[in-house]
């Protein structure tokens, strides 16, 4: 398995890297507080007018992200055109850090594993945002499959992690098909599937998997190493071609074609950050 690879030892934490910690850690803390309270109170006005349809709260969420970005000095990068219209997005999972960075980008709602909901603080934001909750039992695919109609009827763009975990960010897992099946649920209108990669670039001299978290790797620890760096790296996020659902004969297809493109756009952008760093080691 590619996961039973040892991961990368955190890095002794000095006096100045826990000046870092709190330089940014307090702001970001009160930033995503604030949010928080700012999106629930706004709640109570938009749910009864408008129920699950969210017309102002989104851009809070938008700005507390890249606000967020913006505090620990980290470069965000979007390329390609964001798709417009009824559909759902697909992206490569890597990180904590891929909430932030595809929710900057766009308006989006994501489909999250049914535990994230009682985490401490994550699971409240999660909740917030209109996070749908899943559990991964057969058993309980009809259900899951109204409740994404519902969400798409009422003009919701989906995100969704098909891999099923996280990786250290230099490989693209292979795509799990269920979820894809309810984008071939009558009585929908025409959908479209967008491809998304995310293509985390480390710090100067950091391992590649700086930003990867996965595995039995606890999130505090993570966490603080990211708050302690000198000098952030950046993330691409990577908009591909959207995918008509009415080109494919099923999921498995659906899926395989996501599948590829993610992969095509995270092995371009590694070639891209090669060539780059041996142009700057040229000259």
């Amino acid at each position: 398995m590619w996961d039973d690879a040892p991961q990368p030892s955190p890095r002794t934490l000095g006096a100045r890297d826990w000046l870092r910690i709190l330089r940014r850690g307090v702001p970001l803390a009160l930033l995503l507080l604030g949010g928080l309270l700012l999106m629930l109170l706004l709640r109570l006005i938009e749910r009864p007018l408008h129920g699950l349809h969210r017309p102002v709260t989104p851009y809070i969420t938008r700005g507390v992200c890249r606000g967020a970005f913006a505090i620990l000095g980290m470069g965000r990068e979007v390329r390609g055109p964001v798709m417009e219209g009824v559909g759902a997005a697909v992206a490569n999972h890597v990180s904590w850090l891929d909430i932030f960075a595809l929710n900057a980008s766009k308006r989006i709602y994501f489909v999250s594993k049914a535990e994230v909901s009682a985490w401490p603080f994550i699971g409240w934001l999660a909740r917030a945002t209109g996070t749908v909750f899943i559990r991964r039992d057969p058993r309980e695919a009809d259900a899951q499959r109204k409740v994404f109609e519902a969400r798409l009827r009422a003009g919701h763009r989906l995100m969704f992690f098909p891999e099923g975990t996280s990786t250290d960010g230099r490989r693209v897992l292979p795509f799990k098909t269920t979820l894809f099946a309810a984008f071939f649920s009558p009585g929908l209108p025409a959908m479209q599937v967008q491809p998304v990669t995310l293509a985390y670039h480390p710090p100067q001299g950091a391992p590649g998997t700086f930003y990867g978290w996965w595995g039995d790797q606890d999130f505090g620890p993570h966490l603080l190493q990211v708050l302690a760096c000198p000098r952030h790296g950046r993330v691409e996020v990577i908009y591909h071609a959207p995918l008509a659902v009415a080109d494919h004969p099923d999921r498995k297809s659906l899926a395989r074609a996501a599948e590829a493109a993610v992969r095509d756009g995270l092995l371009a952008a590694g070639r891209s950050a090669s060539g780059a760093e041996e142009g700057r080691q040229l000259g």
